[in-house]
């Protein structure tokens, strides 16, 4: 397919953006700003088209590029360009309703150690979980595959899975597990749901993980009190994470991760339930993380990727997060650990379920409605 280019203007979002000075301290006020317009504008250049449910993707140094279909493939493209072959040997994958093959993700070493990581939804006997695995490439074969984390209790619901998988400065890894509709449960430390967790790389479990020696909690929690968060973001230059949730009906999260903390599902939430009624009386709590940035009404945001791209300047330590319902990308402005301003980009582009930094410095992002890869491309000034 040839590539076509569009070109699309960062737009600005229409209502009210709300933001925290301090997400740490839940005593600090609430303050409404209107979102600015960004003059930048890229040009959306239109990689392929024909992809269905994509979900991840990762740059192999021999300039391959795979992309997780939630079905259970993983495509393999070379040059920008869908080569029509795929992985083989990937896991089983339990594919109805949000589940199947999620993220996919390479070992900070991979040149060295070539592991390469995946989330996927493992059917199960009595339904369906989240899995962390890890596998290397022999050609396009997968080998030395091994489950490194499997949530639990298994449960029957087939949503709300989660789930990214990021690795900090130290290769600890990250991941991220919904709460499959347990809600009081995401509380408690006995159970897997509603969690970020934190292994080594090889699925051994830190001994300075929060929880560790606690009487009958689960020792690889990292926090707790996380409805489905579909994104989470590693920002090196600061060693900051960053977790990007789905609400209810609003309420949808962006929240600074950090160790034993506790991010309020469902006791707190800027969201309602789905009918309109409401679900808590409570945005704030003592104990609770506020999030840094909410969305109401919710975007669904999903996956999402720091710029440290010196092809887009003045976006250098923006987050970019893709929009599922309202088809754009969310370019949230950061200042530390603050969020101070918002754009939109690339606006109906398609369902957008993850944005990433490629080799080359350019932004990628996959869409569904339609099942689109593409790449933004900086608009050279005067054209």
């Amino acid at each position: 397919m040839k590539k076509s280019l569009l070109l699309i203007p960062a737009l600005a979002l229409a209502g009210f953006t709300f933001m925290k000075g301090q997400p740490a301290k839940v005593t600090d006020s609430i303050v409404e700003k209107r979102i600015v317009a960004d003059s930048t504008h890229v040009t959306v250049e239109k990689l392929y088209e024909g992809l269905k449910n994509p979900w991840g993707m990762v740059w192999l140094p021999d300039g391959r590029m795979l992309v997780t279909e939630r079905s259970g493939d993983i495509l393999i493209f070379k040059n920008n360009k869908n080569t029509g072959l795929k992985i083989t040997g990937v896991p089983k994958v339990f594919a109805e309703g949000q589940g199947g093959l999620l993220d996919i993700k390479l070992h900070p070493d991979y040149a060295k150690n070539k592991w390469i990581y995946i989330s996927y939804s493992k059917p199960v006997e009595g339904g369906a979980t989240t899995a962390i695995a890890r596998f290397k490439l022999n050609g396009n074969q997968v080998v030395e595959f091994k489950d490194l984390f499997q949530a639990k209790p298994f449960l029957k619901a087939n949503f709300h899975f989660g789930s990214r998988i990021i690795f900090d400065k130290d290769n600890y890894l990250f991941f991220s597990s919904g709460e499959r509709g347990t809600q009081p449960k995401v509380w408690e430390l006995d159970n897997d749901h509603g969690k970020i967790h934190r292994l080594h790389d090889d699925g051994r479990v830190p001994q300075d993980n929060p929880y560790i020696g606690q009487t009958g909690a689960n020792p690889t929690i990292w926090s707790i009190g996380h409805r489905n968060p579909q994104g989470l973001v590693y920002d090196a230059a600061n060693n900051l994470i960053w977790g990007i949730e789905h609400g209810p009906k609003g309420g949808d999260e962006l929240n600074l991760i950090q160790k034993g903390k506790n991010y309020g599902w469902p006791k707190t939430s800027y969201g309602t339930n789905y009918d309109g009624s409401i679900l808590t009386e409570n945005k704030t709590m003592n104990g609770v993380e506020n999030p840094v940035r909410f969305w109401v009404p919710s975007i669904a945001p999903c996956g999402a990727a720091i710029v440290t791209s010196n092809k887009y300047p003045d976006w250098k330590g923006n987050i970019l997060i893709g929009a599922l319902s309202f088809r754009y990308i969310a370019r949230v402005k950061m200042d530390g650990n603050k969020a101070v301003g918002e754009t939109k980009l690339a606006q109906d582009i398609g369902r957008v379920r993850n944005v990433a930094q490629g080799p080359d410095g350019y932004i990628y992002a996959v869409t569904e409605g339609p099942g689109l890869l593409v790449r933004l491309m900086p608009k050279k000034q005067g054209a």
